[in-house]
Formats: C-alpha cells, structure tokens, sequence
C-alpha cells in the first residue's frame, strides 16, 4: 500500500511539473503574441525600450517553461524503477488467457528489438515461475525454444533497448519537439495578431 502511495504522489508530481512547463508555453506564447502585435506595448523605461511587458512575459514563459521541463525529467528518473516493477508484474500475465494482446506485444517487442524480458530473461524466470522464456528471446528462433535452457537468449532487457534508442535519438526527439512547439507558438500568436486586425477593421466600418 505503501509503495502505491507513493508511485501515486511521483505520478502526481509529474503531472504538476507537465502543468507548469504548459503554463510556460502559455506564458510563452502571450509574450511573443504582444511583442508581434504590439511592438514596444507597455514600455517600462524610455531608457530601455527593451524592457517591455511583452519582453517581461517572454522572460517569465521562458523560465517557468525550463524549470517545468526540468522537474518532469527528475520525476521521470524517480519513476523510472516503478516503471520496471510494473512491467515485471505485467510478465506473469503473459499466459493467461484473457491477455492476448499483452502476449503479442511482448512477442513482436522482443523480436524486433532483440531483447527480453524487462531488465533480462531471467525476469521470465520469476514472472512463469519456471525456468523458461517466451520463444522470442531465442537468437535462433523456432517452436518451444524458450523451453530450452541450453538455447542462447538475448541478453539485454527491452527497457534498456529502448532507454538506449531514446538516447541515441534525444537530439532529434528534442529537435522535432521544439519544432512542433515553435510552430504552435507562432500559429497562436499570428492567430491572436489576426484576430486583432479583424477586430480593428470591423471597429473602423462601425464607426
């Protein structure tokens, strides 16, 4: 009960953290939408035009968005262990009836990336409570191979397969978040400009 308690608080955590990174971009993008339609709005200073609301709003976005994704990066890591236990306990429902889907997933996870088990293939042995695997752990796969204890299994575990695959290609993953970020910013802020200048015009004929 414990160990749920607490699972559920980090869950909780990264939840608060995810909703302060989105307030970030919110903030974010109310900067960028002022400063593209507004200009120097609410100039602070004559002697530093640069010290604008607009500006301000950018600066603040800017840093609560970064210290929100940094706080879902902690939390991740804390995660990342009950993460691992959740999928052991997953294993042992692997030959169940009723879990069929469960059973294809693993099969198709394992043979495409090479792998087993979650952290090894001895995590098959506690999950079957036999000293077995999945025939898909084999490297020379055939029927009832994973009976075999003489039979060579991969040895890496698939939640480090795909560990290892997020590293290799967190720069691109990085780069095509911001991407798609700077894009919806933008879009917000020509949207709101937009929004504006049909606003003014139907003002104007109003008048």
């Amino acid at each position: 009960m414990a160990r749920g308690c607490l699972c559920c608080v980090k869950y909780m955590m990264f939840l608060f953290n995810l909703l302060f990174w989105l307030s970030g971009c919110g903030l974010l993008g109310v900067g960028i939408w002022l400063s593209v339609s507004q200009g120097s709005f609410a100039t602070f200073s004559p002697s530093f035009p640069s010290l604008s609301a607009a500006n301000l709003v950018i600066t603040v976005g800017s840093v609560v968005m970064v210290t929100g994704f940094l706080g879902c990066l902690v939390t991740l890591l804390q995660v990342s262990e009950n993460a691992k236990q959740d999928l052991k306990d997953g294993l042992k429902l692997y030959n169940t009836d009723n879990n069929i889907g469960l059973r294809n997933a693993w099969n198709i996870i394992q043979a495409e990336w090479q792998c087993c088990g979650v952290t090894g293939h001895t995590d098959w042995h506690d999950a079957l409570q036999e000293k077995t695997v999945p025939d898909r752990c084999c490297q020379e796969h055939y029927r009832e191979c994973g009976h075999n204890a003489t039979n060579v299994f991969w040895s890496q575990g698939c939640y480090e397969k795909v560990e290892e695959w997020l590293n290799d290609n967190k720069h691109l993953l990085g780069t095509i978040a911001m991407c798609v970020l700077v894009l919806q910013l933008l879009g917000m802020a020509f949207s709101m400009t937009l929004y504006q200048q049909i606003h003014r015009v139907g003002k104007k004929y109003d008048a």
